[in-house]
């Protein structure tokens, strides 16, 4: 009787320490598999507020994810490098704009694709030309607040 309970009990704290990791698998927006889909790069002046894991949306619809951002680091470059990895079955064209948005007033960055007009498809490892940065509201904020802008 007490082994038959002991049993019983060890199966469920292992099925609930599954159901834990499911789901901080699930809310933690991890991907175990990431093999799926392709990547494109995309060069921003500035990717401030913007990480790793963060959404790519294309017409408010998630699409993909930020894999990685690093610095320009040839001489003559002085702008940031952000890898994404999108949808296996999306098709862009090669005018496509991604610019850096903020959900919400104060809310998380993501990048934002705008299709183009172009018959001319962006390719796997491919990288979006056209991009805009986003607002930097603390310089916004301080210039009008000292007079900068009239």
């Amino acid at each position: 009787m007490g082994r038959t309970r002991e049993t019983a009990v060890g199966i469920f704290v292992l099925i609930g320490l599954l159901c834990v990791a499911w789901l901080a698998i699930k809310l933690g927006k991890m991907e175990l598999f990431s093999s799926q889909g392709f990547e494109l790069t995309a060069r921003f002046d500035s990717a401030s507020g913007l990480r790793v894991g963060a959404d790519v949306e294309l017409a408010g619809v998630p699409v993909g994810r930020v894999t990685a951002i690093r610095l320009d680091d040839s001489p003559e470059g002085n702008q940031a490098i952000v890898d994404i990895r999108l949808n296996r079955n999306l098709h862009l064209s090669d005018d496509t704009i991604a610019s850096i948005k903020t959900s919400g007033i104060i809310g998380d960055k993501y990048i934002s694709l705008s299709r183009g007009g172009s018959e001319t498809e962006l390719q796997p490892g491919g990288a979006i030309a056209e991009t805009e940065s986003p607002i930097d509201l603390e310089s916004l904020i301080s210039k009008y607040a000292f007079g900068g802008i009239k």
